[in-house]
């Protein structure tokens, strides 16, 4: 039976976006990169709205801070302290806008995703200390892309080096 109206989309550059993040690195936290990281899965540029997949190891505390936009949280193995509360392997929290709360702490070695509609700020006793939202995320994915790329080129052009070192050293045992 044929639909009573049309319903494709207008925008003919619409698209799913998937995100295939066993594929991806885990992004270091600049605040403690060995035990805060990150999986960018999406970022909305029109909506601000950005999901990523955490991983905290055991010990790690985010510091005290105000969700500017509500936030949901999903626990798939851990435990997270959160506002006095103990968040274990499956539960969902839905924190919303204008939620301010304490350090939140991982227990144990803690994943979690963690889709905001909006930015994160977060403070100290007496100033703001952090500011997270979309571009913040992406800033951070592509500042971790650019130095992986730097790395590979650095490491490419050692290995020529060896490679020419041992081609000298072979003509120089031949003469």
């Amino acid at each position: 039976m044929p639909l009573p109206q049309n319903i494709r989309p207008i925008n003919s550059e619409l698209m799913d976006t998937i995100t295939q993040s066993s594929d991806q690195d885990w992004i270091p936290n600049p605040g403690d990169p060995k035990r805060a990281f990150m999986k960018v899965l999406w970022t909305g540029e029109e909506s601000g709205r950005w999901l990523v997949h955490f991983r905290w190891l055991k010990g790690y505390v985010a510091p005290p801070h105000k969700h500017l936009s509500s936030a949901h949280t999903y626990i798939l193995y851990g435990k997270l302290k959160v506002r006095g509360g103990t968040f274990n392997a499956g539960d969902y929290v839905h924190e919303a806008n204008g939620m301010v709360h304490g350090a939140t702490e991982a227990l144990e070695d803690t994943e979690y995703l963690f889709m905001c509609d909006g930015p994160v700020i977060f403070f100290g006793k007496d100033e703001f200390t952090g500011y997270l939202g979309w571009e913040e995320i992406r800033r951070m994915q592509q500042a971790h892309d650019a130095s992986k790329k730097k790395a590979a080129s650095r490491k490419r052009t050692a290995s020529k080096k060896r490679v020419t070192v041992r081609k000298r050293t072979t003509k120089r045992k031949a003469a």
